[in-house]
């Protein structure tokens, strides 16, 4: 004999997704045929925290040189003072970083043929601080020593893990809130726990670029100009999760 108990259950579910879906954003209520009818509710949860780490990107540019060898002379003078100073400051090796080095030939055209004008020596740096007091420090040594090529600044959370725990707990209490409230609404009890899934942004480097017009000016003819103050701010972990639950 068919087992008719559950049929007012799923047709009053039924009921809440054609009446309610436009609705409850967020929600998903499933009733297969056969089927334990469920739900699905999204929690987030959102952390504040002050970053501890600074990029900085810089370098040196050298402009056109006579020869190859000049060029490189130039450029290694002044990244070998600029790295020295760094590590003055309280910067370890191994948190200075070669983004790139070049050596390229400079050319002039007049009236359309092409004639060597020397060679241009480039390289690049990323250094990351750990003392955030120290940022504008370093900055204002790399420009007294010669940078003129400043990429920006950008902060990060070096351990971000327990963060993110901490985020997701506060998504899941969310959740578990959300779905007990979705139940009662729809006059069914929770049933079993059957499903999880996890997304969100975690936490990204904040860049703040600096125009490289002003940092060639103070490194070309303003050795008595400091480097701005730059402040962290602060970083939001968040995480979202759904919860999957029979209902009954």
């Amino acid at each position: 004999m068919e087992n008719t108990q559950n049929k007012p259950v799923i047709v009053s579910i039924i009921a809440a997704i054609i009446l309610g879906g436009s609705f409850i954003a967020g929600k998903v209520i499933e009733a297969e045929p056969n089927m334990q009818p469920s739900i699905t509710v999204q929690g987030e949860g959102k952390i504040m925290a002050v970053p501890d780490i600074a990029m900085l990107q810089f370098g040196v540019q050298t402009g056109r040189q006579n020869t190859a060898q000049v060029a490189m002379e130039v450029l290694t003078t002044k990244m070998n003072n600029i790295i020295s100073e760094i590590k003055s400051s309280g910067v370890e090796e191994k948190d200075i970083t070669t983004q790139n080095l070049r050596l390229n030939p400079a050319y002039d055209y007049t009236d359309g043929k092409r004639k060597e004008a020397g060679f241009e020596a480039n390289q690049n740096l990323i250094v990351k601080v750990r003392d955030l007091e120290q940022i504008s420090n370093i900055l204002d040594v790399a420009i007294r020593q010669g940078s003129n090529q400043v990429g920006g600044v950008s902060f990060t959370i070096d351990d971000i893990d327990d963060l993110r725990i901490e985020a997701r707990e506060e998504a899941i209490a969310d959740a578990k809130d959300r779905a007990q409230k979705l139940a009662d609404s729809l006059g069914q009890k929770l049933g079993d726990f059957i499903g999880y899934g996890e997304g969100g942004n975690g936490s990204y480097p904040m860049p703040m670029m600096m125009d490289e017009r002003v940092m060639m000016s103070r490194a070309g003819g303003g050795s008595d100009m400091a480097a701005p103050s730059i402040p962290a701010g602060e970083q939001e972990i968040n995480v979202s999760v759904s919860l999957t639950y029979e209902v009954k």
